[in-house]
């Protein structure tokens, strides 16, 4: 029986800024739970009723009519699916003093609650903060998008820290190459363009801004400030268009017709993010000091703007130096000074839009939905909590991918040509193309996997072993010079071994796959690393299935008896292991003990492989997650454990294929367990509650660390997703 939770909110068609951040919300919390998870929504109508809403809207709150309240909750208390409630808070939205109606609701809910808090306001009269401690005291949490927020609840509210959670503004993933395409669909030239956006009311202040643009029209006689946004419905009402006549009637007395262009319309989003994608300068000129949070500021920030703000709480917290500029409220010649300043310096613009970027990755609706959800946790059913697995996406794969291989390293989600090319992505990337196609049959693969092979082949020296760097030029790097290649080498021979085990390809591509396999064998006795003999291991089995050499038999028992030797050597009754420290690429090891033993029959090998990954499973996985081991420092067995931080996917991506062997041949179901908790680590399930997969781009980031995500979607990574994607089609 799946879970239900109930939010209970305002939601369109009605415009409002806390309906289009349920909006976001929700439609990210279903992208990334499965089906066990459904979300429902209470809608809440105040004056304006009647309107046309969508499936998911299952209760309609009168929010004018206290018994309605009451009539709500036990609605809900009915449905024994609702699991949960979450409250979008805002003090205009329920009827009553300072919103009080909300408590009948409360009072009358047999469901955990949670809260959110759009606003909280200092100094509060003392009837709203009798409201406000009451609803707190009322739910299981309180959740708020800044910590000065946390602060005030705190100290003024005197609400306990613990019971608090911070979880801020969600804000939607730009694609940072496509930056550039925007200035061209928008037909908007080579002007200097300054921004802002949202439904416009009198606390935006978008008069400061248009005061300001006589002085930035000195310098640029053709910069155009575009306001994006409809006016306020609940203004509307109440005045009609009286602040937009007032705004016009500003902008023909300073005589800026030419350089104001109102876009009067509620945006949708890909309109909305074609704009800010072109915007040089964002203006946030709201004069409300008590405004807590802004999406508009939030969604600026995410779109890589360089930003001059007023000191609301939100922009304190996230607008430093390096990322845009504070102004004091209604200070238009700040704001001109300021913007003239910037629209001066493009390198700095450029620097603070980047820096603005970074620093909202972890705002996208995707981490926010993941934070939110781990609040529902405690009150879901297990079985029903689950992350939903995205569609396979080749996207990435084929953006780094050029006649000649797969680019090395990722700026972002651009690639960096200067990195050139690893004989180990295009192995890797080999033998996940070569998987995809036997799935799918996708002929568009085939470009692909003719080009990886050919790049293993060009690699090939004339002894058989193989060079691992390739300048993007196509000269051969320097690197081969100085670094040890043997666990290259190993992946060039996992990656011919399988490829040559499918029997699904052209004579023309297996000829070649088989005379770079056949060289290679001829020198491979001397390789020592056990990483390097593991990947051997793993080649030379698949090799085997089209070949029945008997040699390749005695290649993978002369390679398992050494990596036996290694664990003789080390292991004692707590240290089943290979080496006397966990490094990278761990699972790898017992993988290859395990294939060892299917090529052989030795039994010896298949216990050495069930030791040795039931110890790293002990290690990896701790409170229902996985946690490989950091690449800064090590586990060592001398040691104490290292606690650092420095999460790569490749490790989680060999632990995965590990896991999906030992399954498979031993039927233990706590290794499929463990096979998806670790899937789960790319979608979120890790200590930041953050996505390392984006569905945007089919990418992976390259590195989960103690506080944040390292941005960049190099090849390594993303291909160790994709291998693990392919791995849960089984499941």
């Amino acid at each position: 029986m799946n879970s239900k939770l109930v939010f209970v909110t305002s939601y369109p068609p009605r415009e409002c800024g806390i309906a289009t951040f349920t909006t976001d919300l929700t439609g990210a919390i279903k992208k990334q739970m499965d089906s066990g998870i459904e979300i429902e929504i209470c809608a809440l109508e105040g004056l304006c009723k009647g309107l046309n809403y969508t499936a998911e809207v299952t209760y309609i709150l009168d929010t004018t009519r206290l018994e309605n309240y009451i009539e709500i909750a036990k609605k809900i208390n009915e449905d024994r699916r609702v699991k949960a409630v979450m409250i979008e808070h805002e003090f205009g939205l329920f009827g009553g003093e300072f919103g009080n109606y909300l408590l009948y609701l409360l009072d009358h809910l047999d469901k955990p609650v949670v809260i959110t808090f759009h606003t909280v306001l200092p100094r509060p009269e003392e009837k709203r903060l009798l409201v406000v401690k009451s609803l707190c005291k009322k739910v299981q949490s309180v959740l708020v998008m800044t910590h000065a927020s946390r602060k005030l609840l705190t100290q003024e509210y005197l609400v306990p820290d613990a019971k608090i959670k911070v979880v801020p503004h969600g804000t939607h993933y730009v694609l940072w190459k496509h930056k550039e395409e925007a200035k061209e669909k928008l037909n908007l030239g080579h002007r200097p363009i300054l921004a802002t956006f949202g439904l416009l009311g009198r606390n935006k202040s978008i008069e400061t801004a248009i005061d300001a643009l006589p002085e930035i029209k000195k310098q640029f006689p053709n910069v155009l400030y575009l306001i994006l946004g409809k006016t306020h419905p609940c203004l509307v009402e109440h005045e009609g268009e009286a602040y937009r006549e007032l705004l016009e009637e500003r902008i023909k007395q300073q005589e800026l017709g030419e350089n104001v262009q109102f876009v009067n319309r509620f945006l949708e989003l890909e309109e909305l993010l074609a704009y800010l994608s072109i915007t040089d300068v964002y203006l946030f000129t709201s004069k409300d000091p008590n405004q807590a949070v802004s999406g508009t500021f939030a969604y600026a920030m995410s779109s890589a703007c360089p930003i001059i703000a007023t000191p609301i709480p939100h922009a304190v917290e996230l607008l430093s130096d390096d990322a845009g500029i504070l102004v004091d409220f209604e200070q238009a010649g700040q704001v001109a000074q300021a913007a003239i300043c910037l629209l001066n310096d493009r390198e700095r613009r450029e620097q603070m839009g980047c820096n603005a970027f970074h620093k909202t990755r972890f705002t996208v609706w995707e981490n926010v939905a993941n934070q939110t959800m781990a609040l529902f946790k405690p009150f879901i059913e297990q079985a029903n909590y689950r992350y939903r697995i995205p569609p396979i996406n080749l996207d990435h794969i084929e953006y780094l991918t050029t006649e000649r291989g797969i680019i090395q390293f990722s700026k972002m989600d651009i690639a960096d040509l200067d990195s050139g090319y690893t004989l180990d992505d295009n192995a890797r990337v080999l033998i996940a193309l070569a998987r995809h196609y036997e799935l799918t049959k996708e002929e568009s693969d085939l470009k692909h996997i003719r080009t990886y092979l050919g790049f293993i082949r060009y690699c090939q020296q004339p002894d058989g072993s193989f060079i691992n760097y390739v300048d993007y030029n196509g000269s051969r790097g320097i690197l081969n010079n100085s670094e040890n290649l043997e666990d290259s080498n190993g992946r060039a021979i996992w990656a011919l071994g399988y490829f040559l085990s499918l029997n699904i390809f052209e004579k023309h591509l297996v000829d070649i796959a088989k005379d770079c396999m056949q060289n290679v064998l001829q020198n491979i006795e001397r390789i020592s690393s056990p990483r390097a003999m593991a990947f051997i291991i793993k080649g030379l089995y698949y090799y085997r299935q089209n070949n029945h050499d008997l040699k390749l038999s005695s290649l993978i028992d002369m390679f398992a008896e050494r990596m036996l030797g290694c664990y003789n050597q080390v292991a004692d009754k707590k240290w089943h292991w290979f080496e006397e420290y966990l490094t990278y690429a761990n699972a790898l090891l017992p993988e290859a003990m395990m294939f060892a033993w299917k090529a052989t029959g030795n039994i010896t090998y298949r216990i050495i492989a069930k030791s040795t990954i039931d110890f790293l499973l002990s290690i990896l996985f701790k409170e229902d997650r996985i946690k490989v081991i950091s690449n800064n420092g090590w586990f060592h067995k001398s040691r104490e454990p290292n606690e650092g931080f420095g999460e790569q996917p490749i490790d989680v991506a060999y632990t995965i294929m590990a896991l999906d062997l030992f399954y498979s041949e031993l039927g233990d179901a706590d290794y499929l367990n463990k096979l998806h908790i670790a899937f789960d680590w790319f979608l979120g399930r890790n200590h930041l509650n953050q996505v390392i997969y984006s569905r945007v781009t089919g990418g992976c980031y390259d590195g989960l660390e103690k506080e944040s995500v390292n941005l960049n979607q190099g090849a390594e990574s993303t291909i160790s997703y994709l291998l693990s994607r392919l791995v849960m089609e089984k499941y």
